[in-house]
């Protein structure tokens, strides 16, 4: 269950650990989103420090070498740990854990959550965290971390995956979606708004989202979806038919549906459901409206069918959600303790396609 910390507390605590051949852009993606997210008072949610599993300075795959201003005393403080992609031999090539790293982990506290973004993740599956578990990578080296770690339940199709106290990303950008998601599961979706607002990034993609693999990107001009995709979220309330859409966008539906799916990876139906989900996530955290109010302001219909696709999403009814998201619980709060939930993929809404 997550412990909330009464207002002045300190800030959760995050450990990056940077690994020799660590890769620069995942490296700095959580001192970028995590470390800039506060509460409605501006006090930061998290303390964010990059440290190594020594003292030496720490050589980056770019070919570069950096001195940190923490060693690996910060781990044994961390209430989260982050392991960036990483080149370095032992995990990546034998599935092995070298000494000096499995010293350094040895120095987390077992109640600490651990994270990993890219090919972080065999850092994490070479210290058998992973067996049984399902994570994700990034999805060029699957066939390689299968082959050293058969007893994890690898899924490289979606974008992060988050098992309660262990979560994985794909590679570099989804790293920017697993730190909202540990934002908004620990704070709400305003906080992780107020986030992704200041680093200039989309506040939120689902987890079970594609990584998508080879899909060329679509031409700018009058072919692109994205001024309507921008109207019907301004319209969520409303009926939306993929006819509708695609009278919007001066298309045929099926020219619509093949240049929308190019561009966001899914088809407009299932598009279109998830955002409504997120819209009425953010209602229930933000309002005391009524689950029939919010049902129908997010074009879900009725309570029954948000509290479907909400349990579906995420696992919880609409109540239930609201006691535990909340703003009004969360307002002024400094820090969150370690959340520990079953088993999810992101916040996965059935396919309406």
């Amino acid at each position: 269950m997550p412990v909330a910390r009464s207002p002045g507390s300190r800030p959760h605590r995050v450990a990056v650990l940077a690994i020799d051949e660590t890769v620069g852009y995942d490296l700095n993606i959580a001192s970028q989103i995590l470390g800039t997210a506060t509460d409605r008072d501006g006090r930061k949610l998290y303390d964010v420090r990059v440290c190594g599993v020594d003292d030496r300075p720490v050589r980056f795959s770019a070919g570069y070498t950096a001195t940190l201003d923490h060693g690996p005393e910060a781990l044994a403080e961390a209430d989260t740990v982050i392991i960036p992609g990483t080149r370095v031999e032992g995990p990546r090539l034998r599935g092995e854990l070298p000494d000096d790293i499995a010293s350094a982990l040895a120095l987390v506290p077992r109640q600490a959550r651990m994270m990993s973004i890219c090919t972080g993740a065999f850092v994490l599956a070479a210290t058998g965290l992973l067996d049984g578990r399902r994570a994700t990578t990034h999805w060029a080296y699957a066939a390689e971390f299968r082959a050293l770690y058969p007893r994890v339940l690898l899924d490289e199709n979606v974008l992060y995956v988050d098992e309660g106290d262990v979560l994985t990303s794909a590679g570099l950008a989804a790293g920017v979606d697993l730190c909202l998601h540990v934002i908004r599961s620990d704070h709400g979706s305003e906080a992780a708004n107020r986030a992704a607002r200041y680093c200039v990034v989309p506040p939120w993609r689902d987890g079970g989202q594609s990584q998508f693999i080879d899909v060329p990107l679509p031409a700018d001009g009058d072919g692109s979806t994205a001024t309507t995709r921008a109207w019907a979220l301004e319209r969520l309330g409303e009926p939306l038919d993929l006819a509708t859409l695609a009278a919007h966008a001066r298309m045929s539906v099926r020219t619509f549906s093949r240049r929308f799916r190019a561009e966001t990876g899914l088809p407009p139906r299932t598009w279109l459901t998830q955002q409504r989900v997120q819209h009425a996530r953010g209602l229930l955290e933000t309002t005391d409206l009524p689950v029939e109010r919010i049902a129908a302001d997010s074009g879900l219909g009725t309570a029954a069918s948000l509290r479907q696709h909400l349990n579906s999403a995420i696992g919880v009814a609409p109540l239930a959600y609201r006691r535990t998201f909340s703003t009004r619980a969360v307002a002024g709060t400094a820090g969150v303790g370690t959340r520990h939930r079953p088993a999810t993929v992101g916040a996965c809404p059935p396919a309406a396609d």
